[in-house]
């Protein structure tokens, strides 16, 4: 094997995670730059009503996003795990694997996505002031769902082999085409929401567009050929079976977000833009805590498939704590500066306090979300993906829907959006906590090394 890349199985746990992680935290801070860019032009230059009807697909977005990265990252592990064992046949079999894999699902969501836009945003509630803008954005947006879709694959691969470097350069110099496009689009040409959103799709295809450059141009084994890509079906299973759960379990919380979002839409406007400014500042937030996730799954894939129980266990710990410790710094933060940024994408005095109120109900609660992301990526590295998903599905979709079901009707309080997300982090913690402590660490480095 050429290393080009060096294994995260030797070495420091603490500087291989944190050296890992740096990088993809600022590659999702750029990532997140592109729909945070777009809401801060759109509601400074086009105003609330604009940046309602941006807001309003940011949910579905954020689900659809979480879920491609989900089974780029659960399949990425099927990579790491062969990579860590230094296996470059079946490494370079699912590499391309992937590629197919991700090909066909963008066609898909391009199709899917162009012709239901409209009865989606119905399904969610839009208000008719804003769904007109709401679909034209939304269309545009699924109308580029190859160029997001294969740069989540193409991420995921560069990822599981331990490059974080690459994507963040990507990413750098996509988002600078994403914000000289955005305020082209909007403040020369006047093309309103829609020119935010395929600013959005032209920048993403061009970061798609570069990671495919260096992946073909490698010498290692995880270099992609063209005349290649094909469906190798003892590949595609074990990819489905860590990704499909792995994007399920990415994107229940953004899932239980659009059911929120039909309930937010429901309180106007001004809800629907404050609620949103939020969601921006809590995604910028995260992103530490998401970064560090990322690489503990790619940490604990590779050391399994090394067959490296006692630096598995240990990483897993610092990897805990540290994000947990960091998630709850961010949330004070957050806490006490909530009115000057929520400010910052809209002045008004009633988007403001909707946002900080919102603010202020979940940000001193963010170590339980960090504790739960954080044991859900573990399990997802140790090839377990399929118990993070029911844990998230049956506690942030079941019981977050089942809780506004009963208390909206009952309240009429918007209050009671803001609360079922400590609720419901505090319920998944425990039930994550109580089935960390039984992992079979020795059987699982096992089963990694025969997948």
């Amino acid at each position: 094997m050429t290393k080009t890349v060096q294994p995260m199985t030797s070495g420091s746990i603490s500087k291989r995670l944190i050296y890992f992680a740096l990088p993809l935290l600022l590659g999702n801070l750029f990532q997140q730059l592109y729909n945070t860019v777009d809401s801060l032009i759109v509601g400074n230059f086009l105003g609330s009503s604009a940046l309602a009807a941006v807001s309003s697909s940011g949910s579905l977005i954020s689900m659809l996003i979480g879920f491609l990265s989900g089974i780029s990252s659960g399949a990425g592990v099927v990579v790491s795990r062969y990579f860590g064992a230094r296996d470059d046949k079946d490494v370079h079999r699912a590499v391309h694997t992937m590629v197919a894999f991700g090909l066909a699902a963008g066609v898909l969501m391009t199709l899917v996505g162009v012709l239901l836009s409209p009865q989606i945003l119905l399904w969610m509630g839009t208000p008719d002031s804003v769904i007109a803008e709401s679909n034209a954005y939304l269309q545009i947006y699924f109308a580029g769902s190859l160029g997001f879709v294969m740069y989540n694959i193409f991420v995921g691969i560069l990822q599981a082999v331990g490059d974080s470097r690459h994507p963040l350069y990507y990413l750098m110099a996509s988002s600078m085409v994403n914000l000289v496009l955005d305020t082209v689009f909007i403040t020369v040409f006047h093309t309103g929401v829609g020119g935010a959103a395929l600013a959005t799709v032209i920048s993403q295809v061009f970061s798609a567009a570069l990671c495919l450059i260096q992946l073909l141009r490698t010498r290692d084994c995880y270099r992609v050929q063209i005349s290649h890509i094909r469906f190798d079906l003892k590949m595609l299973r074990q990819i489905i079976r860590m990704g499909l759960p792995s994007g399920v379990q990415n994107s229940i919380i953004a899932f239980a977000n659009v059911i929120v979002q039909s309930n937010i839409n429901a309180f106007g406007e001004m809800a629907m833009a404050g609620y949103g400014a939020y969601s921006k500042i809590e995604g910028f937030a995260f992103l530490p805590i998401n970064s560090f996730t990322m690489a503990m799954t790619t940490f604990v894939g590779q050391n399994l498939g090394a067959g490296q129980i006692k630096r598995t266990r240990q990483g897993a710990r610092f990897g805990i704590v540290t994000t947990v410790v960091l998630a709850e710094l961010i949330g004070v933060v957050v806490f006490l500066l909530a009115p000057q940024l929520i400010a910052a994408f809209d002045a008004s005095p009633e988007v403001v306090q909707f946002g900080v109120d919102k603010a202020r109900t979940a940000a001193l609660f963010y170590c339980l979300l960090a504790f739960s992301h954080s044991v859900a990526s573990i399990l997802r590295g140790a090839g377990k993906a399929i118990v993070p998903m029911l844990i998230m599905m049956s506690i942030w979709c079941v019981i977050r829907v089942a809780f506004l079901s009963i208390t909206i009707p009952l309240t009429h309080s918007i209050q009671m959006v803001y609360v079922v997300y400590p609720l419901t982090w505090f319920l998944s913690s425990i039930v994550f906590l109580l089935y960390y402590r039984r992992v079979n660490w020795a059987g699982e480095a096992k089963a990694s090394q025969t997948v």
